[in-house]
Order: C-alpha cells, then structure tokens, then sequence
C-alpha cells in the first residue's frame, strides 16, 4: 500500500471521481527520519483548483510525474522495530505466561550487618601480598602457621566474607551449647577442664590490613566482609567483587562448603523462611540461641552428624533445659548416622537418642510446610502435621566452588570441589585446601573430606607447598562426635555405611548387663505408630517407641550379633573393609587409640583375623582418670 504513486491517484481520480470524494486523504510521503510525523495532501482541494483553471470538469493532461520516493528505508525500519520489540518481549518472557516467584534468601545475615566490613574501604588492602589465602578459616589459619615455621617473616593476607576472626566450628554444634549460663559468650570447656574461645587468636594477634605492607616482620592480616569475585591465574591477581585488584605470589582457595537447603524450604513463604535455620557459622549459633523462647518446639530435619550433634544438644544443654525447648528430629533414613554407622548400630544410636529426651522420627520426610498462626506447620509423607517454632535444615553441605566458574579452575564431577593433585595444587601457584578440595589420596584415590581435623592437615600441607616444599598428601584425617553421655567416637579413613564392616565388641561382665537390662525394661514403650507419634507430639506428650516385638508375634531370626543385649554396643572397633583390605575404622567409645588405628590403615593389607588385630585397642581395659573425667564432663 506503501508503493501507491501519485501518477496512480490522479488516475483514479480522472475515472472515478466520487471515490476520489469519499476517500478524502491519501497518503502521499512516509515516515520521517524519526518515524513521528506523516505529510498529507488533500486530494479534494487539488481537484477543484484543476476544474476552475480550465473552466470544465474535463480532466487535463496528467502532469509529469515528480521522482518516485523508496520506501525501502521505512519499510527495513519498520520491520527492524518490529523485530526488535518481538525480541525484547521475548526475553523479558511475554510469551511465557507468569513466571514462577523466585525466593528470596532473606534468612541470612542482615543487609547493616553485611556493610560492616573491614577495613571500612578496599582502598585500604594491599595491592599485593605475597601469600593471598582466600577464606578465613580453619585451613586457611593452618595454612598461615605452616607458612611462617618455613617463611618467619611472610607477609600474608587471608580474605573471608565473614565478618569474624578465625574461629573453630565442631563447637557450634556441641560444646557451646553446654556452657553454663553466666560463662563468657563463644568460650567452650574442654575434656581436661580447661576454658577457651572458639576463636583461634585474639583480636591484637592480626596485623592492620592497611599496615601489612609495611610490617617488618611480616604476620597475618583478615580483611572481613569482603569476597573475591575471580582469580586470573595467569597474572596473578585476584578481583573483588567491587573491582578491587590484588596482586600475589602465592594463593590458597579455603573457600569451605556452605550449608544445603531443601526446595520446600527454599521456596516457602517469607513467614516461613524466617523460622528456618541453615546451621554452619558463628552467626548461626548466636542468632538460634537468643531466638529460642520457653517452651519452644525445634524440628532438625537431618540425622547425619551436625543434625545428630544439635538434637542432643538442645535437648541435653543446661540453656535450653531450662527453657523447656522440645526436639523432634526428622530423617528419611532408617536411624541416626545411617550413611556411616552399620544397620545395627545405626539403631542403636537412634534409641539412645530418644534416652536423651529427643523425639526421633526415621524414614519420614516433610512433604508441605505453610504457617498455621505463630507456628510452622509440617506435613510429613504420611500426612500427619507436626506444629514447631523453628526449623532447622541440617542435610548436608556442598563445596563452595563458585571461584572455578569465573576463574577457569577444574570441578570433580564426582565428588565435587576443586579438582587438585596429590600436592593440592589446582593451577601453578594455587592450591585448594579444606572442605572445597577434591585431592588425589594416594592411598585411597580421589577424595574429598569435610571435617575438622582435615581442614588442618590439608591446610597445613598446603602451606608448605605454597613455600615450596612439594610433598604429597599421604595423612589420613580423623573426625569425632559425641552424642550423650554413652555415644563418642572417633573415625579415620574411608567411613560408608555401604562397605562391608566387621565389628568386633567388648563383652561387659554380668554386673554391668543385668544394670543395662533393667534400665531398657523400664524404658520400653510398645505398640505406637508413627501418626501416633506425631498426634502425642502436637498434644505436648512425651513419646518414646522401641522397636520390640508385638505380643504373640515370632521373633525374627537374628544373626548371633543381633541376639547380644542392645546394650552390648558400649565399647567396641568397627572395620569398614574395600576389597578384603581395612580401609576405614570407627572407634566405638574407645579413647587414646588413633595412632593404633593409623598404623592398620597404612599397612592397608588383608587380615586373617580381625578379632586378633581388635585385640590391639585394649577393649577390656578400664578406663583412665583423664578419660573418666572426660566422660563425666559429657
């Protein structure tokens, strides 16, 4: 319609005058250059003016016609506009219909709290360090120690987006809990009795990050609240994530892992993600701790070690005994631990964790959760509703890797964190240590380990490496945990419930069965069903269901292991064997026998007899002073 000429119109309006008449304006130009202004001309008037000037309506000979405009331009600019708007109402999704809410992650720390950062300004860090250890925790800080046995006077410069010293985490979820209430905020007891904080130096141990530069004699400087957003690996510099550069010789990622949550967790209304707890920092701790009120109700959803840890903790801690907190603990496996202890002892420890007044509740999940006035109502697979206070997500963490996306570094597809040598180098001049390394062990292959006791050895190892050392990691970590007075342990190596194990028991004298047995009679409560828990639970009513035998219902034959007293489980060794070899060993109660458990584990060999090799760890000795007062303490 566009192309219609004006040789065309005048045409039109010769032959067929009364349409010319009625279709009044015709379009005779085009858009502009800025598309916002149209030229007519009236086709009427014009034709009026040719009758008068020729004193008839005979038509004159058509005028010459003027250069034909293109509409090419308009027509390609037209169509690009079009196009243009289809694509940018498709990206912004026009076409897709609403999109789905995306959660908010508001349950962190506070925006006034995440601005108190130091130094105030990234003007004040250095421009370079010659040792740059990126996270500012139990790695890192043995990273630093190693660093200055072989370097006394290195200069070196950690960088955490946490807001706090160094500190140490196994307490969080333990000890803490335990100290009496007029006892000094983030100081813990130790086994020996002995007082000290969680942070592992004081405050005028660490350097000004504005001063490090010039320190003589070098030390450690933390800049907090601060993040590196890239490495460039190959210039040897680190980017914050306001644009910040800093230069290196040497950098350490202890970047750590970071605390999973579930989708209905994740997805839930604001009122409800305010109630829930992603357990893993000192933030964590203190927040939880002042928000539990008298007669609180907690659901762990969780039953590995950190859910396990903090049941029995709330439940057993002088803080929250007083203010009545009640503790359900929520978990799709068939007992506590169950991804590292064998089935039986798995069970075992679920039921000493109801002794200590925790309402566990296996194999059950959380299928919905909405607020119901001031509480949170759980629905569990089962449809039964569980009313609490507050939530606690404890299932697990994942390496924290998001330096790998932006700075070129390899992920393990398999076991995940930085993918790392024997000496845990990722790049020339980077090594990985902590949570967030998956190191080649060259005993066991590739791994990664997210415990305490590893943070220090890799650290360590990595700090030696980073002043030139080369060694390979050959040390095989430990980790521990104590559940109530009657379950602590210590483990070394490859820990999977899915391995083969042969556990091997110490036998208790007649005294000591006939006192455990009268205790279990005592407790025993049959004949309740899981909704019936949970009804009992909503009524304020203490529940506590052991699996026994209905009346008149055959006992299930059981191996000769299974037919001991389920207290028979108080002392014992447990081998987790791969391929007929000890590779892992779990020490049940039985303290000052690491070194013992090591030594089996570098042999890595077959053994004939594991009931001989179990004779090296003293089953049947007494306890020392130091490990009865330990005890006690617990």
């Amino acid at each position: 319609m566009l192309s219609v000429s004006r040789v065309a119109v005048g045409n039109v309006r010769c032959v067929q005058p009364a349409l010319v008449r009625i279709r009044k304006h015709v379009l005779a130009g085009g858009f502009t250059q800025t598309f916002g202004s149209r030229r007519w001309i009236s086709v009427k008037q014009t034709e009026q003016k040719a009758i008068a000037t020729t004193g008839g309506p005979t038509c004159p000979p058509p005028p010459p016609p003027p250069p034909k405009p293109s509409y090419t331009g308009y027509i390609l600019g037209a169509i690009a506009l079009t196009a243009g708007g289809l694509g940018l109402a498709y990206y912004n999704g026009l076409f897709d219909g609403p999109p789905p809410p995306t959660p908010v992650d508001d349950t962190k720390e506070d925006a006034d709290r995440k601005k108190r950062t130091y130094p105030a300004s990234s003007k004040d860090l250095p421009k370079h360090v010659p040792y740059l250890l990126v996270g500012g925790g139990t790695a890192s800080i043995a990273a630093f120690r190693a660093i200055r046995v072989h370097d006394p006077k290195a200069k070196v410069m950690m960088i955490t987006n946490e807001l706090e010293m160094p500190y140490m985490r196994p307490p969080l979820s333990k000890e803490l809990w335990f100290n009496p209430t007029e006892a000094e905020p983030l100081k813990f007891r130790q086994w020996n009795g002995s007082e000290r904080s969680i942070f592992y130096e004081p405050n005028d141990y660490y350097i000004d990050p504005s001063k490090l530069s010039d320190a003589p004699n070098g030390g450690v400087a933390v800049a907090r609240g601060y993040e590196v957003h890239r490495l460039d690996v190959v210039n040897r510099k680190a980017i914050l994530t306001d644009g910040t550069e800093i230069s290196y010789d040497k950098c350490l990622i202890a970047t750590g892992a970071r605390p999973k949550n579930l989708p209905i967790f994740e997805s839930a209304p604001r009122a409800v993600r305010e109630r829930v707890t992603l357990f893993k920092s000192v933030y964590d701790f203190e927040q939880l701790s002042s928000q539990l009120q008298d007669g609180n109700r907690v659901a762990i959803v969780g039953g590995g070690f950190l859910g396990s840890e903090l049941a029995c903790a709330l439940s057993k801690s002088e803080q929250t005994r007083k203010k009545k907190v009640e503790v359900f603990q929520l978990f799709h496996e068939g007992g506590n631990m169950a991804k590292v202890l064998p089935e039986y002892l798995s069970s075992w420890t679920t039921e000493r964790l109801r002794e200590e007044g925790v309402k566990v509740w296996p194999k059950t999940q959380v299928k919905a959760v909405e607020m119901q006035g001031s509480k949170l109502k759980l629905t569990l697979m089962d449809d039964s509703v569980l009313l609490v206070d507050r939530v606690i997500v404890a299932v697990g963490s994942e390496p924290n890797t998001d330096l790998a996306k932006t700075s070129g570094l390899e992920v393990d597809g398999k076991n995940g964190g930085f993918l790392v040598d024997a000496e845990l180098r990722a790049r020339s001049n980077v090594f990985v240590a902590g949570d967030a390394a998956c190191f080649y062990d060259t005993k066991f292959g590739r791994r990664r380990v997210e415990h305490h006791d590893h943070a220090i050895v890799s650290g360590r190892l990595a700090g030696e490496n980073m002043v030139g050392l080369n060694k390979p990691y050959t040390h095989q970590s430990m980790f521990w945990s104590d559940l109530g007075p009657r379950i602590s342990y210590e483990a070394i190596g490859l820990i999977d419930s899915s391995l083969p194990t042969v556990a091997v028991f110490a036998k208790r004298t007649a005294e000591e069965m006939s006192r455990a047995a009268a205790a279990a009679a005592a407790a025993v409560t049959a004949g309740s069903t899981d909704s019936e828990k949970l009804q009992a639970a909503n009524a304020n009513v203490n529940v506590d269901v052991k699996n026994v035998p209905a009346a008149g219902e055959p006992a299930k034959e059981q191996s000769k292991e299974q037919q001991e007293p389920e207290d028979s489980f108080d002392k014992g060794v447990i081998f987790y064997l791969r391929d007929k070899k000890v590779v892992g060993l779990v020490l049940w109660n039985v303290f000052n026998r690491m070194g013992t458990a090591r030594k089996i584990l570098d042999q890595h060999t077959e053994y004939d007899d594991l009931n001989e090799v179990a004779k090296l760890f003293n089953l049947h000795d007494r306890r020392t002073e130091s490990e009865e007062l330990e005890a006690a303490e617990q």
